[in-house]
């Protein structure tokens, strides 16, 4: 029975564990561990050495293969096996990107990996697989990594306590501001940009000289972004000091034209490529960061094709290890800068960096720290580097004295040490007790060669026992004076920044920081080429566009039982106004009319144009310019045609109508007009003034002329001070003007009076 139970009592054990615990609770304790893992160990880059944990591992794992530049290069697949079956427990693919991309000259502005294969290109395609490209290290790791051996950071256990890494890099290299970083952590995240080595070190030095300088002199010494790609910032120097000062901002960043082979200076720095006979292209040389050349050229070519760019011809790609992107414009006479403004505007040529400077400090701890306190952060971890590689050299040089002093002891009893080893039982204890030597020190001496007993050896012992005594005493100098700690960091900034400075291949700054002129108000109207038309537009609705100022009153061909209904002159940049009887107002671009040499299109195959509405007028739109609205019904209104112009093929409605009346004038109202004409199919005219006429954007308008029988025939505005005229009969261009308007002058909404003697029969101004 005491055996069942024992069996029972074991069966049971595995459940003893299990925990009764609200859900919610529980489900927040571990997304808040998850949470806490994300940022710290995996999305968040250390402020001291600007690394995450899965690069440092690519790291340390690459030169513990000594896979330094000196050597050759080993395959990649090698190198990410280690990481991940050692250091960092997580899928190959994801080591093996971050690998790739720091190895990437296009994403990392001082590369950590010297990649051989193919690592992907800045046309966004990607690298071959881990199994066909090698990879070392570059001198800028090196210059990173230095310093591990020699007791300046801890080491901490890996994952299955099997090996050990470094918890941070401890190099001079300011890695996170040179390289920067980015990341998407749990509930926060981090974007910095890559900065000028020699910059960084700059602002470092004045920080140290005076560490109460304001952040204003900093960004002097600064300036801000420098991009692998190159580029230009096209922020203004507030901007970007003001992003600087709180950790966060965001900057416009634009490719940049240069034309290298152009002769004129003004061309090269414009990008212009000047090819004879007036023509030219416009070369892009850079591309913003982080933007695929290939994505990039197919944007331009899809603007192209949907005629969001009708000033660009074509685009070609003509680069080789350096970026050239060749536009050709579609003529000429093409504004070079519309066209760059166009292309900021529609492509990725311009896009938007958000900086973000979230980073991991000593402690562990997510900060949004300013420039100037990250420097200060980034100095602090410096000095405690210096302070560690300074105590470990000063452990060293003890233990080192320690031999060398037994060693001169020896050298000194030289025949009494002889003897004693060849006669003593025990000659380690008798010499400890005859020459107060400690432990290390006999075994060194039991331990030495029968060659090293030789005066020369003696003399050397004295020598290096005083170049240790002299470099102990220089340490613990060092390290009793804070000042001399950070005037030896600034000698080792300063030898740095000769290596990385302005005037070597990798220091020089590739990105421009120019505050972009005041952005121009981007117009499709205003890239298409003005050039003269004339607009026909029959009676049915067949339109076309003759190119130049034809006379208005030649013979023009229509189809058989068509005919002319409108014939005017404008501009290709104009938008036409077509009107319908049914109140709807139509836009149409004169650049988009069909050519002269047939009969044209109908106007409903572009425009939404109702079957049974009739287009009653064309009106030429002019910024601000006034129109006269009129139904049959006598009631009407102002408007103005940049309320009238409309986006879709669909047309706008203005003018309300009901039960069948009509739209029967729109016309436009002349400069200095100030009173309205109107005249109904009852022959009375009415004038009044146009103070009285409301201005609407849609409506049915107010009454300008009561009937007891017909409706209004027709409407115009004039100067009271100049008459009323109107257009004679016959084929002449005869006008008529009655002076003594003010016996039809009345209030709105009159009925009026008989016209003067000879107005047209047609009720019709004209």
């Amino acid at each position: 029975m005491a055996a069942n139970d024992t069996t029972l009592d074991s069966e049971k054990d595995p459940f003893d564990a299990i925990v009764d615990a609200p859900f919610d609770s529980a489900l927040s304790e571990r997304y808040l561990v998850y949470a806490l893992s994300t940022i710290t160990a995996r999305s968040l880059p250390d402020l001291r050495d600007g690394l995450k944990p899965v690069h440092r591992r690519l790291l340390w794992t690459m030169r513990q293969l000594k896979l330094d530049p000196s050597s050759g290069f080993k395959k990649s697949a090698r190198v990410v096996g280690e990481v991940i079956g050692k250091y960092h427990p997580h899928g190959d693919t994801a080591a093996y990107d971050a690998m790739v991309r720091l190895a990437q000259d296009f994403s990392l502005r001082y590369p950590l990996v010297e990649g051989q294969g193919n690592f992907g290109n800045i046309d966004g395609d990607n690298a071959a697989a881990y199994r066909y490209t090698e990879a070392r290290l570059t001198k800028t790791a090196m210059r990173l990594m230095e310093g591990l051996d020699a007791g300046t950071v801890d080491f901490i256990p890996t994952y299955n306590n099997e090996e050990e890494e470094p918890e941070i890099m401890p190099g001079l290299f300011p890695n996170l501001l040179a390289n920067g970083a980015s990341g998407i952590a749990v509930g926060m995240a981090t974007n910095i940009p890559s900065h000028n080595v020699a910059e960084i070190v700059d602002a470092t030095l004045e920080v140290i000289d005076n560490p109460h300088v304001e952040h204003a002199r900093l960004m002097e010494l600064f300036k801000g972004p420098d991009f692998a790609t190159g580029g230009i910032v096209a922020e203004s120097a507030a901007t970007v000091a003001n992003a600087y000062e709180t950790g966060r901002g965001s900057f416009r960043v634009r490719g940049s034209f240069h034309a290298a082979e152009a002769e004129k200076a003004e061309d090269r720095e414009a990008g212009i490529e000047r090819l004879g006979g007036g023509q030219w292209q416009l070369v892009i040389s850079e591309i913003p960061y982080q933007v695929a050349k290939g994505k990039l050229i197919e944007q331009i070519a899809a603007a192209i094709g949907d005629r969001k760019l009708p000033i660009l011809e074509d685009v070609r790609d003509e680069s080789d290890e350096q970026i050239r992107i060749v536009l050709v414009p579609r003529s000429r006479n093409v504004d070079p800068d519309l066209l760059k403004e166009s292309l900021y505007k529609l492509t990725d040529m311009e896009t938007r960096f958000g900086l973000n400077l979230n980073v991991l400090d000593a402690s562990r701890t997510p900060m949004v720290m300013g420039l100037k306190e990250l420097l200060n952060h980034w100095i602090a971890s410096q000095i405690d580097i210096l302070q560690r590689r300074s105590q470990h050299r000063l452990d060293q040089i003890a233990r080192r004295l320690e031999l060398v002093e037994g060693y001169i002891i020896a050298f000194l009893n030289l025949d009494r040490v002889i003897e004693i080893i060849r006669t003593e039982d025990d000659p380690k204890t008798v010499m400890m007790e005859e020459f107060k030597l400690t432990d290390r020190q006999v075994e060194a001496i039991l331990n030495m060669r029968l060659r090293s007993l030789r005066k020369l050896e003696e003399m050397q012992l004295r020598g290096e026992k005083d170049d240790l005594l002299k470099e102990q005493d220089e340490l613990e100098k060092l390290l009793g004076s804070p000042a001399r700690q950070r005037t030896r960091l600034k000698r080792d900034l300063g030898a740095l920044r000769k290596e990385y400075g302005p005037g070597t291949a990798l220091g020089r700054r590739r990105t421009a920081i120019e505050e972009a002129a005041p952005a121009v108000e981007f117009s499709m109207d205003a890239m298409i080429e003005k050039e003269p038309v004339t607009v026909i537009l029959s009676q049915k609705g067949w339109v076309r566009g003759a190119k130049g100022h034809l006379p208005l009153d030649q013979e023009f061909k229509y189809k058989e039982g068509d005919g002319p209904a409108f014939v005017f002159h404008a501009q290709t940049t104009d938008k036409l106004l077509l009107a319908t009887d049914k109140g709807r107002f139509f836009t149409l671009g004169a650049d988009k009319l069909p050519g002269a040499r047939g009969f044209g299109e109908p106007v409903r195959n572009t425009l939404d144009i109702d079957a049974s509405a009739q287009i009653m007028t064309v009106i030429v739109h002019k910024p601000g310019q006034r129109l006269l609205l009129a139904a049959d019904t006598g009631k009407g209104f102002g408007a103005t045609t940049d309320d009238l112009l409309a986006e879709t093929r669909k047309g706008r409605q203005v003018v309300n109508l009901k039960d069948g009346a009509k739209l029967v004038v729109a016309r436009a109202i002349a400069e200095g007009h100030d009173h309205v004409a109107v005249v109904g199919d009852n022959r009375k005219l009415v004038a009044f003034n146009l103070e009285e006429l409301p201005e609407l954007a849609r409506g049915q308008g107010v009454t300008l002329q009561r009937y007891r029988d017909g409706g209004l025939a027709d409407a115009t505005t004039f100067r009271l001070e100049d008459g009323l005229s109107w257009q004679m009969g016959g084929k002449g261009d005869r006008t008529r003007t009655e002076g003594e308007m003010w016996q039809w002058k009345v209030a709105r909404g009159g009925a009026g009076r008989l016209p003067p003697q000879g107005f047209p029969r047609d009720n019709k101004f004209g």
